[in-house]
C-alpha cells in the first residue's frame, strides 16, 4: 500500500503512519565526482580554492558527501599527483 501524490509513493503498513525511514527509502539521489589538484605538478590544495568549489555547486543545488585523498593524473608525464575527489549529492526530482 501507498500514501500520497503519485511523485512521492511512500510503503506504508495499514494503520501505520509513514516514518522518515518510508520517505528517505523512496528517494533517489544523483552524484558528482570532482576530481582536485594545486597546480600542473602537484601542491598543496588551498582551502580558499575548496571553498569556492563547495560554494558554487552548492548554489546548484549540490551538497557536499565526501572528500577523498587521491593520486591524480597529471598533465605533464605518465605519474599522478597527490589531489582530492570531491563527491557531491543532490535530490532528483
Amino acid at each position: 500500500m501507498t500514501r500520497g501524490s503519485p511523485r512521492s509513493r511512500v510503503p506504508v503498513c495499514p494503520g501505520r503512519p509513514a516514518t522518515r525511514d518510508d520517505v528517505l527509502m523512496t528517494e533517489r539521489f544523483e552524484y558528482k565526482v570532482v576530481e582536485l589538484r594545486e597546480g600542473l605538478i602537484g601542491g598543496k590544495m588551498s582551502g580558499d580554492r575548496l571553498e569556492k568549489i563547495l560554494n558554487e555547486h552548492a548554489k546548484q543545488g549540490w551538497q557536499l558527501k565526501a572528500i577523498t585523498a587521491t593520486e591524480v593524473k597529471g598533465r605533464i608525464g605518465p605519474g599522478g599527483v597527490d589531489g582530492v575527489l570531491v563527491t557531491f549529492e543532490r535530490r532528483v526530482g
